[in-house]
């Protein structure tokens, strides 16, 4: 059986794990690896310690911690489907477009206000996907129209993190 991030930092499966969490649980692991506190071969403390970055990488990340959540239950990767709520690619040029307006303007207020839309919509995602993410893993298997749906939010959210991004 594979180790997701999850399991290599002994952290519940959740979307909406607080940041203190993820680092309580990296830095517990760090420690119980380091080859000066734990003893053993530093070659595979290093391969370990290297686990566990990806690992805290992965998990503090939210989409990144989706994604896994999403493996996790059986669900289709991003390559695999590319599906997107109706209208969602007509919104997100539009709101490209608007973040270009706001550069060509050179008014840096209105780029802040473009950066705080964004990581609201982030945070909708979150909002949105951790009630869901919680039914499906609390069925004893997921529905395939639960996994299609956090599929397209998940492209959709793709989307708003490039937004950001780029601002």
């Amino acid at each position: 059986m594979s180790r997701d991030a999850f399991d290599i930092l002994s952290l519940p499966a959740r979307l909406d794990l607080p940041e203190a969490d993820i680092e309580g649980a990296y830095l517990a692991q760090i420690a119980r690896i380091h080859p000066d506190l734990a003893g053993g071969d530093a070659e595979d403390a290093m391969a370990l310690a290297a686990q566990v970055n990806d690992a805290r990488r992965t998990l503090a990340d939210p989409l990144s911690r989706a994604e896994v959540l999403l493996a996790r239950l059986g669900g289709a990767t991003a390559s695999e489907d590319k599906s997107l709520p109706p209208g969602f690619l007509m919104e997100i040029m539009e709101l490209r477009e608007g973040v270009e307006a706001d550069r060509a303007s050179g008014d840096p207020a209105r780029l802040e206000a473009r950066s705080r839309e964004a990581i609201t919509r982030r945070n909708e995602f979150v909002e949105r996907l951790t009630p869901i993410f919680a039914s499906a893993f609390g069925a004893s298997k997921a529905p395939a129209d639960t996994l299609a749906q956090i599929r397209t939010e998940l492209n959709a959210w793709r989307y708003t993190e490039r937004l950001i991004e780029q601002l």
